[in-house]
């Protein structure tokens, strides 16, 4: 699929701030299922933007504004084609085991993200012990979404796994650290995602819609690249589904805070904001190529 992506930031400061930094993960990614054709981005007040991929291969994208301003634009403007990924492979417990899986799977198989109480996941023990990695992570994308209500408001960026299981209800990114959690434990090595969901009917009704930035989460399954070495399988535990071509991805990370949106400091008073993400579908028949 061919998609269209504008995303504009917009804050409003009380009175003038000044020593504004920031940055930004909005460059859709290029993996070997979706390209970015076009990308520009453009800031009111006018600066200097310098780029850079991190540690886990986003671009980031900086800037500061030094002099004093009352008002903050961010517009970003990107061309990307996607295509479906193929068939997962569904390999046994003991390729989890072998060299080429562990030297792949490095940080993500650690724990870095804050655990809950202890035994306030037991419920969750059997559905991690399926027939093979990839059944496990299919259940709990089934599991999960069953258990916990989605609900907008009721957390925040900075909500725990502790706070899910205490509220029973949660959003996107809620429902991803739950499952990176439940994943590690049991040894599959996998990943947090950020990027947009491309939620319009499935008959085509809808070219263009507004979004929000979405969550998802990666896997790694032995034996499913051309040499079989391991690969990164896309899953979506809100929506119960493996990811496809509806789906842009921006960039991945151990957790949330590896892959923020935007993230900045200035000195001053409060700030209003808002932001808004409108995804077009341009030519439903154009396919990426890896």
């Amino acid at each position: 699929m061919h998609f269209s992506i504008h995303y504009v930031t917009e804050y409003r400061y009380a009175a003038p701030v000044s020593d504004n930094l920031n940055a930004l993960r909005v460059r859709p990614a290029t993996t070997a299922h979706q390209r970015c054709d076009e990308f520009h981005v453009r800031v009111d007040p006018e600066t200097r933007l310098g780029r850079h991929s991190d540690y886990f291969g986003t671009e980031v994208i900086e800037f500061g504004i030094s002099r004093p301003h009352s008002e903050l634009t961010i517009d970003v403007r990107a061309r990307v084609v996607t295509s479906e990924p193929p068939e997962p492979p569904d390999p046994d417990w003991d390729a989890l085991s072998s060299p080429a899986y562990l030297e792949a799977a490095g940080e993500y198989l650690l724990a870095s993200i804050p655990l809950p109480p202890l035994g306030s996941l037991d419920e969750f023990e059997s559905i991690v012990q399926a027939s093979s990695p990839l059944q496990s992570a299919l259940a709990l994308c089934e599991a999960i979404p069953t258990r916990f209500a989605y609900r907008r408001g009721i957390t925040y960026v900075g909500s725990t796994v502790a706070d899910l299981l205490d509220i029973g209800a949660g959003v996107c990114q809620d429902f991803v650290h739950l499952a990176l959690i439940l994943l590690r434990r049991s040894g599959i090595a996998s990943r947090y995602v950020s990027g947009y969901l491309f939620a319009a009917a499935s008959d085509g009704s809808d070219d263009s819609v507004e979004v929000d930035t979405h969550a998802w989460l990666e896997v790694l399954l032995p034996g499913g690249g051309g040499r079989g070495e391991p690969i990164w399988v896309g899953l979506d535990p809100t929506n119960r589904t493996a990811t496809g071509e509806r789906y842009v991805k921006i960039g991945h990370g151990r957790h949330y805070d590896d892959v923020p949106p935007i993230k900045g400091v200035y000195r001053g008073g409060r700030a209003q904001l808002s932001a808004r993400v409108l995804m077009t579908r341009l030519d439903p028949q154009t396919t990426a190529r890896a």
